[in-house]
């Protein structure tokens, strides 16, 4: 009885066993396509993600932007100022000659051209602090006394001229220096990020180029010059401090030497102090 009913199990269940196989192969190809579709929907979304991180880029570039943070110093570009002198000494001089270099601070000028810059930033996810160097060309002059030009005599030492002529003159101390500065700026953003005030102060360094002497006059109604050159007892490399501030087109700058005009004993004891504005930004 018992062997009957086995074999009967075993005669039904052979098409029970194919049924449960066929179910379950379909089951795993719907698995399967089920999980492509899973896949593509998480495709999807990180695709609209990545979309829109690079709108918030596009929306950002004229701002502040944390995937392109680059410290812009100020110094490159072309600056005029007035040039005078402080703490003034004309000691181991004789008294009519003191104040021979006195000059006419509005006719007495420097231009800079200041045309390479390096600024390096100092923070990792901002932009407002950092260092600046770089290279720039001062044309310095200063306008002396109408009737006055300087020599150097013997040892070096530096004397005032009295000049002939009469009829519109012009007499000047001009100067060229190759100059260095050394910079720490900070800027501060104002209502827009890339509107910044700025202020910038440190030290610099300057190498003499070239110094002449130049008079301007009239002869019989001919209108002469007379150049000459010479280092009239100056230093070859001066120090000084250097001042900037600003914010957008309005740029001052002041410089103060801090080496003097010319040498120990050799000339009046003279400060050079220059104040300006910034003309061109490069």
């Amino acid at each position: 009885m018992i062997r009957q009913l086995l074999g009967k199990a075993m005669k039904t269940g052979i098409p029970i066993l194919r049924n449960i196989f066929i179910l379950m192969i379909l089951f795993c190809f719907a698995l399967k396509g089920y999980s492509q579709e899973a896949d593509t929907q998480q495709d999807a979304i990180y695709n609209n993600r990545a979309i829109n991180i690079t709108n918030i880029k596009d929306l950002t570039k004229e701002g502040f932007n944390y995937w392109q943070d680059n410290f812009k110093g100020h110094f490159a570009g072309i600056d005029f100022g007035f040039n005078t002198f402080v703490r003034s000494s004309y000691w181991g001089y004789p008294p009519d000659e003191w104040g021979f270099m006195e000059n006419n601070s509005f006719r007495s000028n420097s231009l800079f051209i200041n045309i390479l810059q390096q600024s390096i930033n100092l923070q990792h996810n901002r932009n407002t602090l950092g260092l600046v160097t770089g290279v720039g060309l001062q044309l310095q002059s200063y306008r002396l006394n109408q009737n006055i030009t300087i020599e150097e005599r013997l040892y070096g030492k530096i004397v005032p001229v009295q000049l002939p002529y009469i009829d519109n003159q012009k007499s000047k101390l001009s100067m060229a220096y190759i100059i260095v500065p050394f910079l720490a700026e900070i800027q501060i953003p104002i209502r827009h990020y890339a509107n910044r005030l700025y202020f910038s102060a440190g030290v610099y360094a300057g190498i003499r180029i070239s110094s002449h002497t130049k008079i301007k006059y009239r002869r019989m109604s001919q209108k002469e010059k007379l150049k000459t050159p010479d280092n009239f007892s100056l230093h070859k490399i001066k120090t000084g401090l250097m001042f900037r501030t600003g914010y957008r087109w309005v740029n001052v700058f002041a410089t103060y030497d801090l080496t003097p005009l010319f040498k120990r004993s050799l000339g009046p004891k003279l400060t050079p102090v220059t104040v300006g504005v910034t003309l061109m930004k490069f």
